[in-house]
């Protein structure tokens, strides 16, 4: 059996809530600068939720500010998922961005093109702590 997986943020590092009924949470600061032992765990989470995935994932994403580096862990986290679940019902992808933050929007925007990866997008006044 999965357990939930939760990890706090940093200053510099988001917040992971992972639930087994389909309840993924990515939010806070994205600022890595290389590969860390927290990432491998989440990517082993998500490896082993897809062996048994809820009958729908939700993806909550919330980034104040999100770095190359972990630009390319999202995109890996998502398009493990999307592949593994295809069906538009099976995987609803939220990104959520603060008001007049232009730049997090059209992040959002080209990962959701340039990977065919469908998402919402929703603005926010502001991000309460995670």
């Amino acid at each position: 059996m999965l357990n939930i997986f939760n990890l706090l943020p940093t200053s510099n590092t988001p917040g992971f809530f992972l639930n087994p009924n389909g309840m993924i949470e990515i939010c806070g600061r994205g600022l890595y600068q290389n590969k860390t032992e927290d990432i491998e765990h989440v990517m082993n989470w998500i490896d082993e939720y897809l062996n048994n995935p809820a009958k729908k994932t939700c993806v909550k994403i919330a980034f104040e500010y999100l770095n190359s580096f972990s630009t390319t862990i999202i995109v890996s986290l998502l398009r493990k998922l999307s592949v593994a679940l295809p069906q538009s019902d099976m995987l609803v992808i939220h990104w959520h961005y603060e008001v007049d933050d232009e730049a997090m929007i059209e992040q959002g925007e080209c990962i959701s093109s340039t990977f065919n990866i469908p998402m919402d997008f929703t603005c926010n006044d502001h991000f309460v702590d995670y």
